[in-house]
């Protein structure tokens, strides 16, 4: 068993790291699905909260990346002669530090994962931006709510009894306005 030691923990961990790589990559294939394309439909709060999310989960998965690298391929460093230990020992030390690496980049990992989900979590369901609201006038009736769309000489806006077209020739005033009154 401990002639395999070393040998078992780095294919293990070569295991491990694909296994989680392809988590990882199936999860941001995921994230592209649907969603927000921009977070600047977001709230400036919740849009922050979105940033930091992918700030830690860029931060998580570096990391993970590391230990699993160092996991499955040792440590990139050269012991000088005077601090060998016996080979058996030497080897079961580094078997031990493979594994710990091998733990903590499985679990930087599945924290990677979690704050992936929690940022596309957030631009999906997140509050979004108020639009700029509008009252307009016209021969008949004021009305006020959010423009939609303007095009082939239409206004359309979004009202509290839903979406409104208007023929933009009908208007006789147009004013931006901060919120609108209730019905």
């Amino acid at each position: 068993m401990r002639r395999t030691e070393l040998p078992r923990v780095r294919a293990a961990a070569t295991q491990w790291r694909n296994g989680l790589a392809g988590l990882l990559i199936a999860l941001i294939g995921f994230s592209l699905i649907k969603g927000r394309s921009d977070i600047t439909e977001l709230t400036p709060l919740a849009a922050a909260i979105v940033g930091v999310l992918l700030l830690l989960a860029l931060l998580a998965g570096a990391a993970a990346a590391l230990y699993l690298l160092r996991a499955s391929n040792g440590r990139p460093a050269v012991v000088p002669v005077a601090e060998l230990a016996p080979g058996p020992i030497a080897e079961h030390r580094e078997a031990q530090e493979s594994a710990r690496a091998l733990r903590r980049g499985i679990a930087l990992s599945l924290v990677c994962a979690a704050l992936l989900v929690a940022a596309v979590a957030s631009t999906w369901y997140g509050p979004a931006r108020n639009r700029p609201k509008v009252e307009i006038t016209t021969d008949s009736r004021t009305m006020c709510g959010s423009v939609l769309r303007i095009d082939a000489g239409r206004m359309t806006i979004q009202t509290q009894a839903g979406e409104i077209t208007v023929e933009l020739s009908r208007l006789t005033s147009v004013e931006a306005v901060d919120s609108c009154p209730a019905n």
